[in-house]
């Protein structure tokens, strides 16, 4: 295969990667890695046969046992040394993101990149001081037990394409500080990462066949997850193909952590400083152009703020500026695909056509602000506000995963409690409020797994992160997430010398 000219920097063509190397596709098919700000072709990429998937999963297989043997300090050492290659290279690495992505240099750059190593540098500090001990409980006298946290094996890693390298990490951080292998599966959208990353943690000194990556589609994928030499999955993307996922592991008894969709509530109550909830909205709705699971799409406000709160709406939308994704003055990017960004259009068609809401801005017309040259045939759509929206709406009901709010009026908090918690999704939630303790009562009461308080969106790495409901299961981050990666094995020692025995 060769690499297209329009490969951003010096960067390496994509290929597999397992046995410490990148490795030539046995397949004969390709799929096209499209730049979703112009349109055009960046490079072709090679889809795996299964020969190729058979080999990376021996790869990790022929890995696990010394890898797993490793001291975790030595293990961590490795892993601190990946995060500094990833910190030294953050501007290359943030345009090769944006490049595949589309979403602005200014975001990959500050949040992207830094947020990934922080996962890293986080888990192999956990694991360096103690994160994978177990306990131990005195029984009686002469009796005890002690437990211990054991990795898995071979373990999958199938990312999305809203944060490619980002996700890399949330999954492989855990996995290989816990002193698991992985093969990672990227999105088949946003794949130029994958090599880049592996290549990062073999110069770091990750043994060969720690880490291996495979590249394709949903067959690919599905050929993976049932694997029989794989022992957990561990997937971010939708809620209809994270079912399939999950069965095909359930099917094995393989241990899963589903990271799924959202159509998460924001409620402003009366109380808020409209500004600040404003900015808050616009934060929940548009960054990375609307592509983000957790997005407050439903925005809750109180009836008698509804026509002040649309125009503070209406003022910010003036400072969303499109244009070259890689200018730093950039701050909305085009939607990662065409398939994708048809599919949000068609929901803003439904939004006019047939669930009649108000079209506060935006809208079907292509746009034109700061879209000049090759950027016209990007995947570019206009930031989206309906309002006098109702729960019933299908725009209101479904996820969009796209640069569209929806504006919703209510009386009394009794009522918008229950009506953010009228939907099948529970991935977060958020509350603006001046009132604290009222904040921390209707978060006790909302049906999700991440609840911002006046604040939307920050996810630390030493946050534990993950949905109820058809949102996912498991989580990610924190200390409960490398317990995601481990199994408990309890030994219990008699040292009484006697063996109790009702045989006599």
């Amino acid at each position: 295969m060769t690499s297209s000219s329009t490969l951003p920097f010096n960067i390496p063509p994509p290929q597999l990667y397992y046995d410490g190397q990148a490795q030539v596709s046995t397949s004969n098919h390709q799929f096209p890695s499209i730049n979703p700000s112009t349109g055009s072709l960046i490079t072709p990429i090679p889809s795996a046969s299964n020969a190729d998937i058979d080999a990376a999963v021996i790869s990790a297989q022929s890995a696990f046992p010394s890898w797993r043997a490793t001291p975790p300090i030595e293990r961590s050492r490795i892993l601190l040394k990946a995060a500094s290659i990833l910190r030294a290279r953050n501007d290359d690495l943030a345009r090769l993101e944006t490049v595949d992505t589309g979403k602005p240099f200014s975001e990959t750059s500050t949040v992207d990149i830094p947020t990934g190593a922080d996962v890293l540098e986080y888990y192999a500090h956990l694991v360096a001081g103690g994160g994978l001990n177990g306990e131990s409980i005195q029984l009686r006298p002469d009796a005890w037990v002690y437990t211990r946290k054991e990795p898995l094996g071979v373990c999958v890693g199938i990312g999305a394409w809203n944060y490619p390298l980002q996700i890399a990490l949330w999954k492989s951080a855990p996995c290989l500080a816990a002193g698991n292998t992985m093969v990672y599966k990227p999105s088949e959208i946003t794949s130029l990462h994958a090599r880049v990353l592996a290549e990062i943690y073999t110069e770091a000194g990750l043994p060969a066949g720690v880490f291996n990556v495979i590249l394709g589609d949903g067959k690919v994928g599905s050929y993976l997850v049932s694997h029989p030499g794989i022992s957990k999955v561990s997937f971010t993307g939708q809620v209809s193909t994270g079912q399939l996922v999950a069965s095909s592991a359930a099917g094995g008894m393989k241990s899963v952590t589903m990271e799924l969709g959202g159509k998460s509530p924001l409620i402003i109550l009366p109380d808020a400083d409209l500004n600040q909830a404003a900015d808050l909205a616009m934060m929940a709705n548009f960054w990375s152009s609307g592509q983000v699971c957790t997005n407050g799409t439903r925005v809750f406000i109180p009836a008698s703020k509804s026509s002040e709160f649309e125009q503070k709406i209406l003022e910010r939308m003036k400072n969303i500026r499109a244009g070259d994704v890689m200018d730093l003055k950039t701050n909305y990017g085009p939607l990662s695909s065409k398939a994708h960004r048809d599919k949000v259009l068609g929901y803003i068609r439904i939004g006019i056509e047939q669930d009649k809401a108000r079209l506060l801005c935006g809208g079907l017309e292509p746009m034109e602000d700061g879209i000049e040259g090759d950027l016209k045939n990007g995947c570019w759509i206009q930031p989206t506000v309906f309002t006098n929206c109702t729960d019933d709406m299908i725009i209101v009901k479904e996820e969009i995963f796209g640069p569209v709010m929806c504006l919703l009026t209510y009386e009394d908090v009794d009522e918008v409690v229950k009506r953010a918690n009228d939907t099948p999704l529970g991935l977060a939630a958020g509350v603006m409020t001046r009132d604290v303790n009222k904040a921390h009562q209707i978060a006790g009461r909302l049906e999700a797994g991440i609840i911002w308080i006046n604040s939307w969106g920050e996810s630390p790495a030493e946050m534990s992160v993950g949905g109820w409901k058809m949102s996912g299961v498991g989580v990610e981050n924190g200390k409960r997430g490398l317990e995601a990666w481990v199994r408990n094995k309890s030994t219990l020692v008699e040292l009484g010398g006697n063996v109790e025995t009702v045989f006599k």
